[in-house]
């Protein structure tokens, strides 16, 4: 269910959004009036999502892009300062400003911790942490004061995965970073938060997990006995970007279905 012309004339950036958590809620922010710019490194795919993304049903109220629809592709990769500059300038240029921002790119890489490599840790730090930072950093002064920002963490924050060392400690530190963002930030009232995403049925999930029976299983963990959905995801992040959400402030929003605070019967 969508809440119509909840975001018609704002502006919202969504990094990773080609598949899976960034494209379903790219798509829910448009359903809902705004215009969107998603990124990704791959440009084929991200030709593919805005052709997708093309075919959301558009308000009469809302001004379309010259191209004429109101996604923009951007290819960037988050850990690149140089590529999120780039970014920042073609959003500038286009549009002016932001009014919110999904920082969702991230990667992971489900080992033992004595099978990490110098590689893996590297590359997972560098999307996953320093490119939220980044990201948000060079973000904030194209913000309209009263915007929102929502980083995607994990609910990894709260259990112990014994193949998530460097993942969970990346999801740790931007949960934390959320928190401060929204002290730092609070002068202009935008505000910061994250949510944390349980066992979500994602490309990345079954590249995790890419049997049926395996699947299952992860399913069987969760108290709602299922899986959750990107569109899930998506609700929770419209909501905590949408002016009803006015008094909610670092703060993280758990979507697990029960998985971290309940015992499947």
């Amino acid at each position: 269910m969508t809440n119509e012309g909840r975001f018609t004339g704002k502006i919202a950036l969504i990094t990773g959004g080609t598949s899976g958590m960034g494209l379903a809620t790219a798509a829910r922010l448009l359903a809902e009036g705004a215009q969107v710019i998603i990124t990704g490194r791959d440009q084929a795919r991200l030709d593919t999502a805005v052709k997708e993304l093309d075919t959301v049903k558009e308000l009469d109220t809302v001004k379309e892009l010259d191209a004429g629809g109101r996604a923009l592709a951007v290819r960037a990769d988050a850990a690149s300062l140089a590529d999120l500059d780039t970014l920042m300038a073609t959003v500038r240029d286009r549009f002016g400003r932001l009014d919110v921002v999904f920082a969702n790119a991230g990667v992971g890489t489900f080992k033992p911790s004595a099978e990490i490599t110098e590689a893996d840790f590297d590359e997972t730090v560098a999307v996953n942490f320093k490119g939220v930072y980044f990201t948000v950093q060079k973000a904030v002064p194209l913000m309209s004061d009263g915007g929102a920002i929502v980083i995607n963490a994990s609910w990894t924050l709260y259990r112990g995965l014994p193949v998530a060392s460097v993942y969970s400690a990346t999801k740790a530190a931007v949960h934390n970073l959320a928190r401060t963002l929204a002290a730092d930030l609070a002068p202009r009232r935008i505000r910061v938060n994250s949510v944390s995403p349980g066992y979500i049925d994602t490309p990345m999930f079954r590249g995790a997990a890419p049997t049926t029976e395996e699947a299952a299983a992860y399913a069987a963990q969760v108290v709602a006995g299922r899986l959750g959905s990107s569109e899930d995801v998506a609700g929770a992040v419209a909501f905590l970007a949408s002016a009803e959400a006015s008094y909610i402030n670092g703060q993280d929003l758990v979507i697990d279905g029960g998985l971290v605070t309940a015992v499947p019967a």
